[in-house]
């Protein structure tokens, strides 16, 4: 069995998706790597793909498919996939050469019986723009280099949450628990963080800047101008994670995870709401407002609880609030450069 299984979707990714494989391919034979070809008609990211998967058979797979979105790409990824641990590195990004190194290190130390279910590892933010970089890690909040639970864990930092470029699931976790992520529809690494989390029972944190995000294309999914574009879909996927992960729940199993998962479903409620205040057409605000009305159906408890953090003010459409609202998300935009 393979030790690591990495997915890559890519679409139209040619002039960029080499230097993410190369980057894999370091770690050699011990990890597959799935590059998922999800319907590409613009560029030989095809022909790309089955290059890699010819020079590399014993490493490298490559698979075709109509397209259905980046969430898509990880399914077909995900079933694919053969080993122990499973991690999506999207094409656009790549990981660093010592840091894999001692990830699959780690990975040959574990003993069968007492493996984690998931490796949260640090990352850092590529901002190509201005050639910077944001380092993320998480030594205040989780122990360092060892297996734990979520509850010896501490409160997150402000603007500091797990990301999917954090996370490194056991495979198994991710079949037993059924994970599919919905077609067409961009955000998805939120519930792809949210929805196993409560199933992971044992962490391992693993202090490496492993993962390198690529941000500055003005086309990506976190971009401003094109999370307003894709405004429905990003609540969409609000509403997945309300109506599907049964948060409240997880408070009488696991109370500290309880508080994360409410933190990242209040961060999700704002980031809709300052977006449809910035588009600031009367069809926003409305739109605004049936989203709070759906929280409220979806899980009283959780809106309530939102509501009393910023998020409620957000929520508000008084002109004057939503002006002190905007004014904060960009200086807070500006401190941690999330797009």
């Amino acid at each position: 069995m393979k030790l690591i299984s990495f997915a890559v979707p890519c679409f139209n990714s040619a002039s960029y998706m080499d230097k993410c494989i190369l980057s894999l391919l370091k770690a050699g034979e011990d990890a597959e790597i799935i590059i998922v070809n999800d319907g590409s008609t613009k560029d030989n990211t095809k022909e790309i793909a089955d290059k890699y998967a010819s020079e590399y058979p014993s490493i490298v797979k490559a698979v075709h498919k109509e397209n259905g979105g980046h969430g898509d790409a990880v399914n077909f990824g995900l079933k694919n996939a053969t080993g122990k641990y499973f991690k999506v590195v999207d094409s656009d990004d790549w990981v660093d050469e010592d840091a894999l190194n001692k990830m699959m290190d780690l990975i040959r130390s574990f003993e069968s019986e007492s493996e984690p279910d998931a490796i949260i590892s640090n990352y850092v933010y590529e901002h190509v723009e201005d050639n910077t970089q944001k380092f993320v890690n998480y030594r205040k909040e989780f122990p360092v280099d060892r297996i734990f639970n979520f509850e010896e864990s501490k409160p997150f930092a402000v603007g500091k949450f797990i990301a999917m470029h954090s996370l490194t699931y056991k495979t198994q976790l991710l079949k037993d628990i059924n994970l599919e992520l919905p077609k067409h529809t961009f955000y998805v690494d939120n519930i792809f963080i949210c929805k196993p989390l409560p199933f992971v029972k044992t962490f391992y944190y693993l202090d490496v800047d492993f993962y390198r995000y690529f941000i500055g294309r003005a086309d990506q999914s976190v971009a401003e101008s094109v999370i307003m574009k894709r405004i429905d879909q990003h609540i969409r996927v609000t509403e997945i994670i309300t109506a599907e992960c049964d948060v409240n729940s997880i408070e009488k199993v696991s109370p500290k995870l309880y508080k994360y998962i409410l933190s990242h479903v209040s961060i999700l409620m704002t980031i809709n709401s300052i977006y449809l205040i910035k588009i600031n057409t009367p069809e926003s605000f409305e739109r605004k407002r049936k989203l709070w009305e759906r929280l409220k159906e979806i899980d009283p408890i959780t809106y309530k609880k939102c509501r009393r953090k910023f998020v409620g003010l957000a929520g508000s459409n008084n002109k004057f609030v939503c002006k002190f609202c905007k004014a904060v998300y960009v200086i807070v935009r500006k401190i941690f450069k999330f797009n």
